[in-house]
């Protein structure tokens, strides 16, 4: 197991490692000038310009760059913001507790009620149940994120005036406001972009869970247990669920770069303070090493859910790691 477990973090770390290599170059090629949005508030002499490019390093040679890029990176320095004049390790950590409380309510919603929508499901085949959940999940499959939260912010916030429709803070509450105020006033703004996100994963995981699950409810052994007079409970969560869960290990890997990328639009239709918005804004203003802070941080999610996959297959499945 050892073994296995380091050889599993090895490849994830050149993954990585590779992944930051390409993310640096393909963002040299793009065209456009990282400087150029400064110019939009205030006139800059080329001797200004001149200034900040030695200042970002953008007067060197490519690969000087890049192996400034590297040396900073392992040193956890990832630069500085362009366009905000700040570190970027600083930025990512300002922004990163409300990615995390959007994102993790996200996950939590989606793997915990997709998990048990997708099982009710298949249990019911064929039934008013499976029928109305599969046009629900196929509907909510279908709808695109931003669409959907300008729905509900509209119904929500605009036509019923019963959420806020954007922000993370209720900008009247004072700072000597208690704690139980203040909880319930994020609560209350995290209901839409949370409630938008998690409709869309939700239909995912439950078209995944259900195709798994019935293919594990046809299997022999299953049968056999039934045979046996076990009860239909036990056959479906014990027997069943834990066969079927493989394909929504891989499906929880792919979803938890939602934590950065995938609230990108939500947090920009909502005004969620979070590292959407931040790479969203990075992007329109070329911003290198904000982008690259960011991009960074999606890239090591999406090998962490990799790994994580793994050796959750490791532990349901222990011929996984003695392949």
């Amino acid at each position: 197991m050892g073994r296995w477990l380091a050889a599993r973090v090895a490849h994830a770390i050149v993954t990585l490692a590779v992944a930051a290599t390409l993310l640096f170059f393909l963002m040299r090629i793009v065209p456009g000038d990282p400087l150029s949005r400064l110019s939009d508030d205030r006139p800059i002499s080329p001797r200004e310009i001149a200034r900040l490019r030695e200042r970002y390093g953008l007067d060197q040679p490519l690969g000087r760059q890049y192996a400034a890029f590297l040396s900073g990176t392992a040193r956890g320095d990832l630069g500085v913001s362009i366009e905000f004049g700040r570190p970027v390790t600083r930025l990512i950590a300002e922004r990163l507790p409300a990615t995390l409380l959007l994102g993790g309510t996200v996950l939590l919603l989606n793997f915990t009620l997709g998990l048990w929508l997708g099982v009710r499901q298949a249990v019911r085949r064929g039934g008013a149940t499976d029928r109305w959940l599969e046009i629900a999940s196929l509907a909510g499959y279908s709808v695109p994120s931003f669409w959907l939260g300008l729905l509900l912010a509209w119904l929500a916030a605009t036509r019923w005036r019963i959420l806020p429709s954007g922000g993370m803070h209720d900008v009247l509450l004072g700072p000597d406001a208690g704690m139980v105020p203040v909880t319930i006033d994020v609560l209350r703004h995290l209901v839409l972009p949370a409630l938008t996100l998690s409709l869309v994963s939700i239909a995912a995981t439950m078209r995944y869970q259900r195709t798994a699950m019935l293919e594990a409810l046809a299997l022999p052994f299953v049968q056999t247990a039934r045979a046996k007079g076990i009860a239909e409970r036990r056959v479906v969560w014990h027997h069943a669920w834990r066969n079927a869960l493989f394909p929504v290990i891989t499906l929880f890997g792919l979803w938890l770069p939602i934590l950065v990328t995938g609230s990108v639009f939500v947090e920009q239709v909502f005004a969620w303070p979070g590292l959407g918005s931040l790479a969203a804004g990075a992007v329109g203003g070329r911003d290198y090493p904000l982008l690259m802070g960011t991009a960074l941080l999606a890239s090591a999610l999406v090998v962490a859910g990799g790994l994580i996959a793994d050796l959750l297959y490791a532990l349901l499945d222990p011929r996984v790691r003695h392949a």
